[in-house]
């Protein structure tokens, strides 16, 4: 049990963001083109953040040209490179998949101010 502990432990990435559901979050992730590597910015609304330890994920949700985007991102994943938080919103759910119907002004969060 302790060779378990020890080896999530180790995979555990250190100094990440502290982000919540409802953020605006962009995350830069590294992506293979053939032999070529280059990293890709993602930036939109933290909807979701499942699991936790070793196997937490958040989804990232954005709309590119009228159409909605969402991706699960691992946060101990190699290829996530960084998580920079843009702004932070104020929200009363744990789970915000009712954007997924709302379209324009009707799917923004509000802004927490501190």
């Amino acid at each position: 049990m302790d060779a378990l502990k020890t080896i999530t432990e180790g995979m555990i990435k250190e100094g990440r963001p502290a982000f919540n559901v409802g953020d605006t979050v962009r995350v830069s992730v590294r992506i293979k083109e053939g032999e070529r590597e280059r990293i890709q910015a993602f930036e939109g609304t933290v909807i979701a953040k499942k699991h936790g330890g070793i196997a937490e994920t958040f989804t990232v949700r954005r709309t590119a040209y009228g159409v909605g985007i969402e991706r699960v991102f691992p946060i101990n994943s190699p290829f996530v490179e960084k998580v920079e938080v843009v702004r932070r919103g104020r929200v009363r759910r744990a789970k915000l998949f009712y954007l997924r119907q709302r379209t324009g002004k009707a799917a923004k969060v509000k802004e927490q101010l501190r």
